[in-house]
C-alpha cells in the first residue's frame, strides 16, 4: 500500500473511486486515508469504502426496536424544474420500531422501479409529494463494544485535538450521530461543518444514493446556487451551510458543473473530504452512522471555511491549536493574521510528519464513547461520555439527563421538566421547556422548527442534519 505523499495527474477526471482494503489495511485508518488520496480519492470529494469480507461492527441489530429517535423531522420540499428548497418540521418521538413501521407503510414505501436509475428518476419527479420522515442527528453509535477498526466513535484523527485540548465535544462533530432514513429522505447540498472530512457507514437498510462536486469545483457550485437563489445569499453568503437546497443532476449537467454520482449498498462506508459538496437521498428505511474527522491537510481548510453568520448555532471550531500543533512553523503567523496559503485541492495528505507522530505518541488512548448496548437504557446503557471535559455518568434514564438522575433515556422517557432533558445550548447548560425541543434558531427562519410552529422567513435552521 503507498504510504508516501504523491503529487501528479492522480484521478484527472475527478471520479468517485471504489475501495477494497485487506485486512491488514484495515486497521489502521488514518494510513489508509492517506493511501486513498495518494490515488486521488479525495478529487472527487467523495469514496467509497467496501470492509474486508467478514467485518461487522455489530453482531445484530434486531435489539433496537426500542431505541428512541427524539426529534424526526419531516422533509416539506418546495420548487420545481430541478431547483428546491427544503423545509423540516419536527415531529414526535418515534421507536426505531415505529419508524420502519412507518417508512414501510403504503403512504411512505418505496415505489416499484427497475434499476437505480429508474428509481432516481423517480425521486426527482416526485421530490415534492408526500413529505417523508427523517429520524436524522440521533447521538449515539451502534458499534459493538471492543470494534477497534474504523470505529466511528473513536477514529483517533487529529480532530481530538479540539477535546484534548478544550475539553469540547460537539454532537454530530467529534461525536457519532445515527440517521434512520426512509424512501425519498434527502441531505441537501453542502459541505461539512468547519469543510471537515466526514464518514458515514450504513448499518442496514435500503441504499443511500450520493452526489458529489469535486473540491476543485465547488465555488461554481456557489455561484450557480447564488444565481437561482438569491434572497437566500442576501440573508447569508454561507446559505448552503443550512441545508435546505437541492439542485437536480440535469441542473449541474445544463450548466457544465462537474459531478459524480455513486450508491451507497448497507455495510460500506462512504468518506466526504474537505470542501467536497455533497447531497444524496435514501431509497427505503435504513440507518446510517456518522461523524467528521480530519487529517493534517484538512487545517488550511479550516482556516478559510466559509461561517453561517444568521445562526448562533453554527458550528465554529478555533483553529488556533491545530496550526499550534501541527503547524509550528507558522504558527507566529498565523497568530498575526499574515498566514496566506492557496488551498491546492490536488494535494494529497501525507501519510506522516514528524508534528503528528509527535502528537499521536502524547495522545492517550481513549474509550469508544456513546454506546447502545443489549438494549438496555437503564445504568450501563450509555455508560460513561466525554461531557465538557470531565466524565460523567450517565443518569439512569440514559442519554437524555446526562448524569441529572435519569429520563430521557433510549426508552423514551423524557427528562427533567417533561422537555428533552439537558442539551448543551449557548455555551450554558439549559434545561429544555415541557413542550420539547422548541424553536431553537435565532434569527435563522426556516430550517428546523417545532410541528405545529410557524415557519420562519429566509434560510438558517439550527440543527445539523446532515446524512
Amino acid at each position: 500500500m503507498a504510504g508516501a505523499e504523491v503529487y501528479g495527474p492522480v484521478n484527472p477526471s475527478c471520479k468517485i473511486m471504489t475501495f477494497r482494503p485487506t485486512v491488514e489495511e484495515f486497521r489502521d485508518f488514518n494510513r489508509y486515508l492517506a493511501h486513498m488520496e495518494a490515488q486521488g480519492a479525495h478529487r472527487a470529494g467523495l469514496a467509497k469504502v467496501i470492509p474486508p469480507k467478514g467485518w461487522r461492527p455489530r453482531c445484530s441489530y434486531d435489539d433496537i426496536d426500542d431505541l428512541v429517535i427524539h426529534a424526526p423531522i419531516q422533509q416539506m420540499v418546495a420548487g420545481q424544474s430541478g431547483l428546491f428548497t427544503q423545509f423540516n418540521i419536527q415531529k414526535k418521538p418515534l421507536s426505531v420500531k415505529e419508524f420502519r413501521r412507518l417508512a414501510n407503510s403504503d403512504k411512505y414505501c418505496t415505489p416499484r422501479y427497475l434499476n437505480y436509475e429508474d428509481l432516481e428518476r423517480k425521486y426527482w419527479k416526485n421530490l415534492t409529494f408526500v413529505s417523508p420522515i427523517y429520524g436524522a442527528d440521533v447521538p449515539g453509535s451502534l458499534y459493538d463494544e471492543g470494534i477497534e477498526e474504523w470505529n466511528i466513535g473513536h477514529l483517533n484523527s487529529i480532530l481530538d485535538v479540539i477535546e484534548e485540548d478544550c475539553g469540547v465535544s460537539i454532537q454530530g462533530v467529534n461525536t457519532p450521530y445515527l440517521y434512520f432514513g426512509m424512501w425519498k429522505t434527502s441531505f441537501s447540498w453542502h459541505t461539512e461543518d468547519m469543510d471537515l472530512y466526514s464518514i458515514n457507514y450504513l448499518h442496514f437498510g435500503e441504499p443511500k444514493s450520493w452526489y458529489a462536486i469535486p473540491p476543485e469545483h465547488g465555488k461554481r457550485l456557489e455561484r450557480l446556487a447564488t444565481g437561482f437563489f438569491p434572497n437566500g445569499f442576501k440573508g447569508c453568503e454561507a446559505f448552503l451551510r443550512h441545508k435546505m437546497t437541492l439542485i437536480s443532476p440535469s441542473i449541474l449537467k445544463k450548466y457544465s458543473i462537474p459531478f459524480d454520482k455513486i450508491t451507497q449498498e448497507a455495510g460500506e462506508f462512504m468518506i466526504t473530504f474537505p470542501y467536497g459538496y455533497h447531497a444524496g437521498f435514501n431509497h427505503g428505511f435504513n440507518c446510517a452512522e456518522s461523524t467528521n474527522f480530519a487529517s493534517v491537510r484538512w487545517i488550511d481548510y479550516g482556516k478559510v471555511a466559509t461561517q453561517c453568520t444568521c445562526s448562533k448555532d453554527m458550528v465554529k471550531i478555533s483553529m488556533d491549536p491545530f496550526v499550534k500543533w501541527f503547524q509550528p512553523d507558522r504558527y507566529a503567523v498565523w497568530k498575526l493574521g499574515k498566514d496566506s496559503c492557496p488551498l491546492d485541492h490536488t494535494r494529497a495528505t501525507p501519510a506522516t510528519t514528524p508534528e503528528l507522530q509527535n502528537w499521536l505518541q502524547r495522545s492517550r488512548v481513549k474509550t469508544p464513547v456513546n454506546r447502545y448496548e443489549d438494549g438496555g437504557v437503564g445504568v450501563g446503557g450509555w455508560g460513561w461520555r466525554r461531557e465538557r471535559g470531565v466524565w460523567e455518568e450517565e443518569g439512569a434514564g440514559g442519554w437524555g439527563c446526562r448524569g441529572v438522575g435519569g429520563g430521557g433515556g433510549w426508552g423514551g422517557g423524557r427528562g427533567v421538566g417533561g422537555g428533552w432533558g439537558w442539551r448543551r445550548e449557548g455555551g450554558v447548560w439549559e434545561e429544555e421547556g415541557a413542550g420539547g425541543w422548541g424553536w431553537r434558531g435565532v434569527g435563522g427562519g426556516g430550517g428546523w422548527r417545532r410541528e405545529e410552529g410557524e415557519r420562519g422567513v429566509g434560510g438558517g435552521g439550527s440543527r445539523r442534519m446532515g446524512m
